[in-house]
């Protein structure tokens, strides 16, 4: 039988990292994935394979919406190879997934396929088939992600009422789609079936689209969105979904509690995700798992089996590949006796559409219901000159800073490149600047980035200079 300092279960963002820090750490590591590859749902069935489709889908929509204007003429029709786009987004699925197998190999960690079940604290089984060996373990760390959600009266067929999962795959673009879940993960892949031709209808439970932002955010998206051509009704409540041959029917009650109908050819359900814990036999090492299926962990991701810890979309949190890697770090170094910190008010969450939008630390929502007083600065995208030259115009930068001492609390953007802007957001409310230090800082021009400078000018005394 073989023995180890840590096994790892589950190999996704959180769970290859963690293998990683705790071998680099010089802890002998294994990681025991249930698939044929390695990187979990991120890799596979989502965040990297969602991007490759969003981009893809990017490219055409310009070349038939921008191209002309920019001064580029394609003759004959620009058409859309589906099957060749979702080759390439498994192309770079593959790709990306063949990378975490070179880290493993590199960090000396042993790689199991198959479904690590605990035997006791200290004993892990690994199933493949008919093939099952044991493993015994000092230290384990449960990453074992989430799976899609659903609702108790919708059966997912994986051919027209589907999942994320599934709208990965897809052999044609639909006539209709309709969304179930105004989210990200819902408006990421409706925006790029709507890009390629598709009627999209999106249906949210809340009052509005990614409820969970900030409400300037949430408007400002749905207001973009609506101009390209996406359907959205908040306020919502679906209670039926039925399939006969090629027809969706979706059924909801509106805030009025009035039926409305939906018919369509394809129903993605979006309506969040689960974590997943099937076949862990986490009650045989005595593990308490919450009425949310969630593994109960203290402020240090332990279970209340001591050597035991769990991350990522399998305990309480934002369910963010970034969060998971964060916690997986956590966990090796606190393993090897060190002292790291993971603030969570500083995690970052971007939704993939275009413009894109990303946010850290608190929304004007929750300072208004703490009584928090603040001061806001806000910045419009079409006062850049960047913006202009590249035809993106929609959105702004907001930032909140405390009334008193110019803390910034929070900063909340939508536009251009905004997923990669708010790791500035991020650096600065790390070392808890005020909306004054960001104001004072050089950035290149023209930028989006700009846009930060200008709204943290707005916040510190109302004088920013483009507007």
């Amino acid at each position: 039988m073989n023995s180890y300092d840590v096994a790892v279960i589950g190999s996704g963002p959180g769970g290859y990292v963690a293998a990683i820090r705790c071998a680099q750490l010089g802890m002998k590591t294994a990681i025991i994935e249930k698939y044929d590859t390695l990187g979990g749902t991120c890799l596979n069935v989502g965040c990297i394979p969602s991007k490759a489709l969003l981009d893809s889908s990017h490219h055409y929509d310009d070349a038939i919406t921008h191209f002309e204007e920019h001064g580029i003429e394609i003759p004959g029709e620009v058409k859309v190879n589906l099957k060749k786009m979702i080759a390439r987004k498994q192309d770079v699925v593959d790709q990306t997934t063949k990378g975490i197998d070179f880290l493993m190999d590199k960090n000396k960690i042993d790689v199991y396929h198959g479904i690590g079940s605990f035997k006791d604290a200290t004993h892990i089984e690994i199933k493949q088939g008919k093939k099952t060996e044991e493993i015994e373990v000092k230290h384990s760390i449960i990453a074992t992600g989430s799976k899609p959600s659903t609702l108790p009266f919708i059966e997912i067929d994986k051919e027209r009422i589907i999942t994320s999962t599934e709208a990965l795959t897809l052999k044609e673009v639909p006539k209709h789609l309709i969304v179930i879940g105004g989210g990200v993960i819902g408006l990421e892949l409706g925006q790029v079936y709507s890009r390629l031709g598709a009627e999209v209808s999106v249906i949210e439970y809340m009052d509005r689209i990614i409820p969970t932002m900030d409400g300037g955010l949430s408007k400002e998206l749905q207001r973009s969105l609506k101009k390209r051509g996406i359907k959205f009704f908040t306020s919502h409540k679906v209670k039926e979904v039925t399939r006969k041959g090629t027809k969706v029917t979706v059924k909801a009650d509106d805030k009025k509690g009035k039926e409305v109908s939906f018919e369509g050819d394809y129903c993605l359900v979006s309506v969040g995700r689960r974590p997943y814990t099937d076949g862990l036999n986490a009650e045989k090492a005595g593990i308490k798992v919450n009425d949310k299926g969630q593994i109960a962990v203290n402020e240090h991701l332990q279970t209340n089996i001591s050597n035991i810890y769990a991350i990522g979309d399998v305990v309480k949190g934002a369910m963010l590949a970034h969060k998971a890697e964060e916690e997986g770090v956590f966990v090796a170094e606190t393993l090897a006796g060190q002292k790291p910190h993971v603030d969570y008010n500083l995690i970052p969450g971007v939704v993939y559409t275009w413009p894109e939008v990303a946010a850290v630390g608190k929304t004007e929502e929750q300072l208004k219901e703490t009584g928090t007083k603040y001061k806001t600065g806000q910045f419009p995208m079409r006062a850049l000159g960047r913006a202009r030259a590249s035809m993106d115009i929609d959105g702004f930068v907001k930032i909140l800073a405390d009334a008193e001492t110019d803390e910034v609390l929070g900063i909340h953007m939508i536009g251009a490149r905004t997923a990669d802007l708010i790791a500035e957001a991020v650096t600065a409310m790390e070392f808890r600047a005020s909306a004054e230090d960001i104001s004072r800082m050089s950035h290149a021009h023209p930028t989006y980035a700009e846009a930060v400078k200008e709204a943290a000018l707005d916040a510190t005394d109302s004088r920013p200079l483009h507007t």
